[in-house]
């Protein structure tokens, strides 16, 4: 039996059957959706994922990278000079959503995108990597996590994420009377087949592979000040790079 996102093998990258084409206008239709309604309807949720990284950014950073950036929900939390402005690059590999970034927000550097592949920037390019429930997202995450390695700045660059306790009883519970429901009423059909290639991630795998690279900073659950997963909805951390590997 299979808990959402939880596969019996563990398998890079990981593969799914290949969407209809309703199924793809769907998924396309629901991901924007729900960027407009969380912050409307579950605010407290979606100011944690927000100002965590805010509040844990490091001192004097100027190159800026947000990985699955959506269509910029995040840069309403952000205070950036210009210097910050001009170097500040939000990647989303949907073409709806980053046409709705340069839309919101034409200043900053919105690229379609796929950040488990390599990106045109030199190596220790960004001294501050956002990942912003994104992690969870990436069949091929090994590849997202060197490809962030490559990019952050060895001596003093920062990766920011935040993920969901998926798997979680709290989580699940929480996602039943939210997003389900509300996939289910807009569409008439199984969330299962949306979720189940959505969130494909659970958080120890997320973990697991940073870790490989990176150095955990710090770490805070929510909403609960409890590191326990059972009881949360979501965990925010800050990594540094590694400076050597084998």
């Amino acid at each position: 039996m299979m808990v959402y996102g939880q596969h019996s093998v563990s398998k890079w990258p990981k593969e799914f059957p290949t969407l209809t084409p309703e199924q793809e206008i769907i998924s396309d239709d629901f991901v924007k959706h729900w960027h407009d309604v969380l912050p409307q309807n579950f605010g407290v949720v979606d100011e944690f994922n927000h100002t965590y990284v805010v509040n844990h950014a490091p001192q004097n950073f100027r190159r800026t990278l947000e990985i699955g950036a959506g269509s910029g929900e995040h840069m309403k939390y952000e205070e950036l000079d210009e210097e910050q402005k001009q170097n500040y690059v939000a990647v989303d590999i949907r073409v709806n959503m980053i046409d709705e970034l340069h839309r919101k927000f034409p200043d900053i550097q919105a690229v379609v995108g796929d950040c488990q592949k390599r990106m045109g920037f030199e190596d220790g390019h960004f001294d501050r990597i956002l990942a912003i429930h994104v992690l969870e997202h990436l069949p091929n995450l090994p590849d997202a996590v060197r490809e962030m390695y490559r990019l952050c700045d060895k001596q003093k660059g920062e990766l920011a994420i935040v993920i969901p306790c998926e798997g979680s009883l709290a989580y699940s519970l929480a996602r039943r009377i939210s997003a389900q429901r509300i996939f289910e009423n807009r569409y008439k059909q199984s969330y299962r087949w949306f979720i189940e290639r959505e969130h494909v991630n659970l958080p120890d795998e997320i973990f697991e592979e940073i870790t490989r690279y990176f150095d955990l900073k710090t770490s805070t659950y929510f909403p609960l000040p409890l590191k326990v997963k059972a009881v949360n909805l979501c965990i925010g951390a800050v990594f540094v790079p590694k400076r050597y590997r084998e």
